[in-house]
């Protein structure tokens, strides 16, 4: 006699629904939402695939308003993320790190109680070489009066996010987003088109082996930064030596992190004193993701989810990832006793 042992398959679809029937309040609308983004993933995913065969490769002619030169890819993935969401009538505005201004909801569109902020293609330089790249987006709730969506709800702290995520188009691709309630992350199966749970409430360690940074800016990183690395490289203190890990894809980065235990770190510096990373588009929804799985994720002065944005693409020092090598990052960069 054969046994046959059967093993529960969980699309997103069903673990979504599953999650909204935890709140009777819900209207359904963060959840078609939801599957409207694993939309756009899914159709960004086919032209990743197809990037080497296509002529979708490179950079075009353009800067976006970061003053980076446009890959092929960001723009096709750019459009598929508006064209993807505008229409649902879920959203009241968007805003792209691709975009130099706010993206209103066409008037022949209703719209609805959310604001969504996203980075549609991130290490997108990274293209050309078949590096991993991914797709990370943040929604927030509506805050401002009226029926289309103003900066006001845009420029909300990190705090405020009802839910957020980010897609990684690695190996496999892989979608891994929270909405308060733990983070989780399911896995593309190509043969039928669908995202299944693959990893359920996701925990990151509290000490992590790995460490993400940019050596080349070390020159001018400041003293407090040059003693902070000296601690992650076991030349200062009792933290032990760390291994350094870096793609120079954020997305890459911060999921090998997540799941293997380990601290990104972009300082400020010399050449960019504010930071690099986008605080909309990348800093507040992975620190969301990243505290839920157990994490911190902080600017070297205060939790990233309680800075309050000024502009669209405001840029932030980060320093992310497994809690106690975080922590160690803030009492090393405020001059604090440093063993841990």
């Amino acid at each position: 006699m054969v046994t046959h042992t059967t093993t529960s398959v969980v699309t997103i679809e069903r673990f979504i629904i599953e999650q909204e029937r935890l709140h009777p309040e819900a209207s359904g609308e963060l959840s078609g939402l939801l599957y409207d983004l694993a939309l756009a993933a899914k159709m960004i995913a086919s032209k990743v695939r197809m990037a080497g065969i296509a002529d979708i490769l490179g950079a075009t002619d353009h800067e976006n308003v970061q003053g980076e030169v446009q890959q092929k890819l960001d723009v096709i993935s750019n459009e598929i993320m508006i064209k993807a969401l505008d229409h649902g009538g879920r959203l009241c505005c968007m805003a792209s790190e691709e975009e130099p201004d706010m993206i209103p909801i066409p008037e022949k569109f209703k719209t609805g109680n959310y604001a969504l902020l996203f980075d549609p293609l991130d290490g997108s330089s990274n293209i050309d070489v078949n590096v991993p790249v991914g797709t990370i987006f943040s929604i927030v709730r509506k805050i401002s009066p009226g029926k289309r969506g103003t900066m006001e709800d845009l420029l909300q702290p990190g705090r405020r996010q009802v839910a957020a995520g980010y897609v990684i188009y690695g190996s496999s691709t892989m979608l891994v987003y929270s909405t308060g309630q733990g983070a989780h992350g399911f896995t593309l199966d190509p043969s039928i088109g669908e995202f299944l749970l693959s990893h359920p409430n996701i925990r990151t360690p509290d000490r992590g082996k790995f460490l993400s940074v940019n050596d080349a800016y070390e020159a001018v990183w400041t003293d407090e930064v040059k003693t902070l690395m000296r601690h992650y490289r076991g030349l200062e203190g009792d933290r032990g030596a760390m291994n350094v890990r870096y793609v120079g894809s954020l997305v890459a980065d911060f999921h090998r992190n997540l799941l293997g235990g380990g601290v990104f770190v972009y300082p400020s510096n010399g050449k960019s004193p504010r930071g690099k990373l986008r605080l909309l588009y990348e800093a507040n929804p992975l620190a969301f993701i990243c505290e839920q799985a157990g994490g911190k994720a902080s600017d070297g002065t205060q939790r990233i989810l309680d800075v309050n944005p000024t502009e669209l693409h405001q840029r932030t020092p980060l320093y992310m990832g497994s809690k106690l090598d975080v922590e160690l990052a803030d009492r090393v960069l405020s001059g604090i006793a440093t063993a841990v």
